[in-house]
């Protein structure tokens, strides 16, 4: 029998054999942990289900997440309805029970904010491919089918799809516990378990009111100046409309689909008019274009609260020149329910419906007591004859009885020559035999010559010089009168 001497040294690789062994051990060690805690993370995910991406719950109350993108997936997979709210922010203060009552059915509010076509798009998408949609309430914005994102970081296209195995971006992501661990410590703090009824609304916690949107305003009029020059063309717009919106009308001919275009405040518009024309422009242009698209769908209806004066004007529903009250969205889902034929968007109204919006966009300017007024100018037309409407893309009143305008646009308009010296600020009207120059932030005026007293200064306002109306056509020898044609709302008619 062999015995080993224990003074007889070890064989040269028996060393690092034994290491080998070791690491073996150890890989095989982690590898088992590694497996282990994955499926420990698989199995609690898939059992506490943090976005109800599985299920709706049954043993706990719901937790809910403001995060639109990761939560509305699951609920549109597993709870009941037959009703779909889509859109932007715009749609978030629906009160699902009172679309039920106007719209009759089962509402779920799926809305997301800052949303695009393509995202409004895929949560239609996985709702409707679940058979329980009767019906689609959807808050279209023009801005929505922009061709681009913003801000909202990527899409997390894995949660709607029906691909089991992509899942792991749902289980392995601390984001979903953190969103869960949130909502579950809100409802232990404050004792109110969530519910889908004001899931997304913000209504009550914000602050409304005309000094708010004011504010809003005048910030716009300096900060949105040059936006247009990241404007998508019309050309892209529509192709995003037929991209995302048209095949969810083809594929679901059973369906009833109620579109409307939001009302926002009436200066929403104007600052469009004025900063980004172009979005203002294809706004107007594409009503008409996709009205002609849907109308071609029996189950589709159209419906325009953008010209509802008596909402636009109103600057206390608003937050911003945007985002209005919820009884604004009641008001909303009521007319809608009783097929308002005011609102309601027919081949014969549709022209209607944006030269209405026009002409109040046009007319609109802000007071000196912060009041919405509305100003129709008329002035002479062709061989001084007629007389037509000037649809200035900037006003100001500064005082009663005056309006300030852009000093370009009103040279058009009264067939004057414009001079500009960028050095002095100053201008230089002709018109006939009639001159006048004057000073931006001065009253000082020279007509033909002769020293004369404006009742307000020129000013410059983003790059656009503004000059008094009234004065200025007569200066250049017309006639002006002052109309009051109702509350706050007036007439400048200027003749030869």
């Amino acid at each position: 029998m062999f015995v080993s001497d224990p003074k007889r040294p070890l064989r040269a690789d028996a060393r690092p054999v034994r290491r080998s062994v070791r690491y073996k051990r150890t890989l095989l060690v982690f590898l088992a942990s590694a497996l282990l805690f994955s499926s420990i993370v698989m199995l609690t995910a898939f059992i506490v289900d943090p976005l109800q991406h599985y299920r709706k719950p049954t043993l706990y109350s719901p937790i809910y997440t403001t995060e639109q993108r990761y939560q509305n997936p699951g609920l549109a997979r597993n709870y009941d309805y037959d009703t779909i709210i889509i859109g932007t922010s715009m749609t978030e203060n629906f009160v699902p029970s009172e679309v039920d009552k106007a719209l009759g059915g089962k509402t779920l509010k799926l809305s997301m904010r800052g949303s695009l076509a393509f995202e409004q798009y895929e949560i239609a998408r996985l709702a409707l491919s679940t058979g329980k949609v009767k019906q689609v309430l959807w808050g279209l914005d023009y801005f929505a089918l922009k061709s681009t994102q913003d801000n909202q970081g990527p899409f997390p296209y894995y949660l709607y799809d029906n691909n089991f195995w992509n899942d792991y971006k749902y289980w392995f992501n601390e984001s979903t516990y953190e969103q869960a661990i949130k909502g579950l410590y809100k409802q232990i703090k404050t004792g109110h378990k969530q519910s889908l009824e004001y899931l997304y609304n913000w209504d009550w916690s914000s602050t409304f009111g005309k000094e708010l949107v004011l504010k809003h305003y005048r910030k716009a009029q300096v900060q949105e100046v040059g936006f247009g020059s990241k404007e998508d063309s019309l050309e892209s717009v529509k192709a995003s409309f037929e991209r995302y919106i048209v095949p969810l009308l083809e594929n679901n001919p059973g369906v009833e689909f109620k579109f409307y275009y939001p009302p926002y405040s009436i200066l929403r518009q104007v600052v469009w008019q004025q900063t980004n024309p172009e979005r203002y422009e294809n706004q107007m242009a594409m009503k008409p274009w996709m009205f002609e698209k849907f109308n071609a769908y029996p189950n589709v209806r159209v419906y325009d609260f953008q010209a509802e004066a008596e909402w636009t004007y109103n600057l206390d529903l608003y937050k911003d020149m945007s985002h209005h009250k919820q009884e604004v969205n009641t008001w909303i889902a009521q007319a809608i329910g009783r097929d308002d034929a005011k609102y309601r968007v027919t081949p014969d109204n549709v022209n209607d419906a944006v030269s209405q919006l026009r002409r109040q966009v046009d007319e609109t300017v802000v007071g000196p007591d912060d009041q919405l007024h509305r100003f129709r100018v008329s002035l002479p037309g062709a061989g001084d004859a007629e007389s037509k409407t000037a649809p200035f893309t900037r006003k100001e009143m500064p005082g009663d009885g005056e309006l300030l305008v852009p000093a370009k646009e009103l040279a058009a308009y009264l067939g004057a020559v414009l001079e500009w010296d960028q050095a002095t600020k100053t201008l230089r009207f002709k018109r006939g035999d009639n001159s006048l120059e004057m000073t931006a932030g001065g009253t000082g005026a020279l007509l033909n010559g002769t020293a004369r007293q404006a009742p307000y200064a020129p000013v410059l306002a983003s790059g656009t010089t503004l000059t008094p109306l009234r004065f200025t056509a007569e200066a250049l020898g017309l006639q002006s009168e002052m109309r009051e044609l109702g509350e706050r709302m007036h007439e400048i008619v200027i003749k030869p």
